[in-house]
C-alpha cells in the first residue's frame, strides 16, 4: 500500500474518533454546569474542555471570554479549530473522498452521509439548535461509519490502519476526558469523595457512554479508584487505555506480518502495553492521577509520531 494511502486512512478513522470525542467533552461540559458552582477552582468548568483538548490558546486568540456559547461554537462550529467537530468530519470526509476505491460503499455512504447533513445542520440557526441534539446527532454519525468498518472492510492493511488510527486517538482521547475530571472539574481537594466529586465522576461515565458498562463490573458506589481502573486498567472497558494500547498493538503486528517485517512502532507500542498492564491503581495514584495521564498523553503523542514515521510518509510499503 502506497504511504499516503496508508495516512489517509489512518487520518480518516482520528478525525472521526476526534469528533465524536468533542461531541463527549460538550455533553460533559454541558452537563457540569447544571450544578450549582461549589467554587471557583482551578478553571471554570467550559475553560477546563478548552485545557483538556489542547485549544485554549487558539480560542483565546478568537474569542477571548470563554463563556458557553463561545466555547459551544469553537469546539463544534469553528472551521479555525482543527479539532472541532465540523473540521474533524470534513477533513474525514475529504480524506475519505481521495481514497475513495479503498473503501466500501458502505463506509462512504456514512462519511458522505454524515458531511451532508452537517451541511443541514450549518443552515439552521443556532437558536434552534440544543447542544444534546448536536452531540447526540455526532455520536449516532461516528458510530454509524466505525460500524461500517468493522461490519464491511476487508481484514487486510486498510482495515489495519484503520483500527490503527481508532486506537490511538481513542487512547489520547480517554486520557483527556478523564483529565477534565480530575485536574479542572474538581475545584478543591477538600470536595474528594463527596457528593460533588461523587456526581463529576458519573457525569464522566455517562458522557463516555459507560455508566451501566461500570456498574456491570463494579456495582456499588461509584468512587475514583473504581473509575480510574475501569477507564485505564480495565480490559473489559472498550474506552480504557489498556484495551486501546491492545488493540494499537495488535493492528500493528498484523500490519508487520503483512509486510514481512517490523519497525520501532512495533517495539514503542509493546512497551507502552507493557507499561500500561504492570501498572496498578495504586501506582497511577501515587504519581499522581494528573501526571500520570499527562504523561501518557506524551507517550501516546510519540507513538503516533513514530507511526507516521515508520508507515505515512515515503514510498510505497
Amino acid at each position: 500500500m502506497l504511504s499516503r494511502t496508508a495516512d489517509n486512512l489512518f487520518w480518516i478513522a482520528r478525525y472521526i474518533e476526534r469528533a465524536e470525542t468533542m461531541a463527549r467533552l460538550l455533553a460533559v461540559g454541558s452537563r457540569i454546569a447544571l450544578i450549582p458552582s461549589a467554587g471557583h477552582g482551578y478553571r471554570s468548568e467550559w475553560d477546563s474542555l478548552l485545557q483538556a483538548t489542547g485549544t485554549a490558546e487558539g480560542f483565546g486568540r478568537k474569542y477571548k471570554d470563554p463563556v458557553q456559547r463561545n466555547i459551544e461554537s469553537y469546539l463544534f462550529f469553528d472551521r479555525d479549530n482543527h479539532s472541532s467537530v465540523v473540521s474533524c468530519l470534513e477533513r474525514a470526509r475529504e480524506n475519505g473522498r481521495i481514497v475513495r476505491t479503498a473503501l466500501t460503499s458502505q463506509v462512504w455512504d456514512a462519511l458522505n452521509g454524515a458531511f451532508q447533513e452537517l451541511r443541514q445542520i450549518e443552515r439552521t440557526p443556532r437558536s434552534e439548535m440544543e447542544l444534546s441534539r448536536l452531540t447526540d446527532w455526532t455520536m449516532r454519525q461516528t458510530a454509524l461509519v466505525r460500524g461500517a468498518i468493522d461490519a464491511t472492510q476487508l481484514r487486510r492493511d486498510s482495515w489495519d490502519f484503520l483500527g490503527l488510527g481508532y486506537a490511538i486517538e481513542r487512547a489520547d482521547n480517554t486520557a483527556r476526558l478523564m483529565d477534565v475530571k480530575y485536574y479542572v472539574l474538581l475545584p478543591r481537594a477538600d470536595y474528594v469523595g463527596t457528593g460533588l466529586d461523587t456526581y463529576q465522576w458519573t457525569t464522566l461515565l455517562r458522557a463516555m457512554s459507560a455508566h451501566r458498562a461500570f456498574h456491570w463490573a463494579y456495582g456499588g458506589e461509584i468512587t475514583a479508584a473504581k473509575v480510574a481502573h475501569f477507564l485505564i486498567l480495565n480490559p473489559q472497558c472498550p474506552r480504557s487505555l489498556l484495551t486501546a494500547v491492545e488493540a494499537a498493538n495488535m493492528h500493528l503486528e498484523r500490519i508487520a506480518r503483512s509486510y514481512g517485517r517490523s519497525t520501532l512502532a512495533q517495539a514503542d507500542a509493546r512497551a507502552l502495553l507493557g507499561e500500561v498492564a504492570e501498572m496498578t491503581v495504586e501506582d497511577v495514584f501515587e504519581e499522581g492521577l494528573h501526571e500520570f495521564l499527562t504523561r501518557f498523553i506524551r507517550e501516546t503523542g510519540e507513538l503516533a509520531q513514530i507511526v507516521s514515521d515508520s508507515y505515512l510518509t515515503g514510498p510505497a510499503r
